[in-house]
């Protein structure tokens, strides 16, 4: 069959919701599990995907269950491009560092409307690094030190980079968290922003040039284009408006646990598992599964 709809689940995932799912889909095969109680693949053929997809997610009627409906063939990607902020660790963390200078609550709604499209990036980021002009550079450390990955980051990046992938962090935050979250997690590289520092302090201003959503995108067609891939074989995931024309332009582009205007417009998102639920829809099964 030509078309695999992979379910995976938050909690748990039962024959019951395989087979009512089956029932939507008029040609159909056996369910085949990646991983029991969490994650299936359904071959079928007579729908276009998102069809199926969209059956699938109204027979389900609510339940916490990730649908992802794609073509069989070419699913294991050769190139991961991840968003950092919200996607590879838990929160933002120039929200955190603004914490040091009592100012999380004013550049987090800065931060909100951006990743929200509602604002200009390039802008709102100078604006809220302005507002930290002074703060004393040991607070990235602190900020790093109390920095969490996402459930399932590592793995996702040990299990594709074991199967021949090549990893990169991509982000519009600053170069002191990538570099950090690049050995962390096992990326191959990253590329952020950086932030300029005199005499041990934020001068307030952010080096040129912004990565912005431009830059994403331009930076996940020149990794395949160095590494000869074409777009179906490429994975991009990220949260925000910044991260839209990358997850667009991406052979499995996903919008993880995303802002609105990203998950409804994203042909793929993954609202309820962890990261993991990138490397089921690549069809890895849990036993193919790499620690980070």
């Amino acid at each position: 069959m030509d078309s695999i709809l992979t379910l995976i689940a938050a909690d748990r995932l039962d024959d019951s919701m395989l087979s009512a799912v089956r029932e939507v889909l008029p040609q159909s095969a056996a369910p085949v599990w990646l991983a029991p109680g969490k994650a299936a693949d359904i071959a079928f053929d007579g729908l276009s995907e998102a069809e199926a997809t969209r059956r699938a997610r109204e027979t389900l009627n609510g339940a916490a269950v990730d649908l992802v409906g794609q073509a069989a063939a070419g699913r294991r990607k050769k190139l991961l491009v991840a968003d950092m902020d919200s996607t590879m660790v838990i929160g933002e963390t120039l929200d955190e560092l603004a914490a040091h200078a009592g100012l999380k609550e004013q550049i987090a709604e800065i931060t909100a409307r951006a990743m929200n499209g509602e604002i200009d990036f390039k802008g709102a980021l100078r604006e809220r690094v302005g507002l930290l002009a002074g703060l004393a550079a040991t607070a990235l450390d602190e900020t790093y030190r109390h920095l969490e990955l996402m459930p399932g980051a590592a793995t996702l990046v040990a299990t594709m980079k074991a199967h021949g992938a090549k990893t990169v962090l991509v982000s519009g935050g600053f170069d002191f968290f990538t570099s950090r979250v690049r050995e962390r997690c096992g990326f191959d590289e990253d590329r952020a922003n950086r932030l300029e520092m005199a005499d041990g302090k934020l001068t307030g201003q952010v080096l040129d040039p912004i990565l912005d959503r431009d830059a994403k995108l331009a930076h996940l067609r020149d990794f395949a284009g160095l590494l000869g891939l074409a777009r179906h074989e490429t994975l991009a995931v990220g949260d925000g408006a910044n991260d839209l024309d990358m997850i667009r332009a991406a052979g499995l582009g996903v919008a993880y646990h995303a802002k609105p205007v990203v998950a409804g417009e994203a042909k793929f998102r993954v609202d309820h598992a962890d990261l993991t639920a990138l490397l089921y829809a690549q069809g890895y099964t849990e036993a193919e599964f790499v620690s980070g």
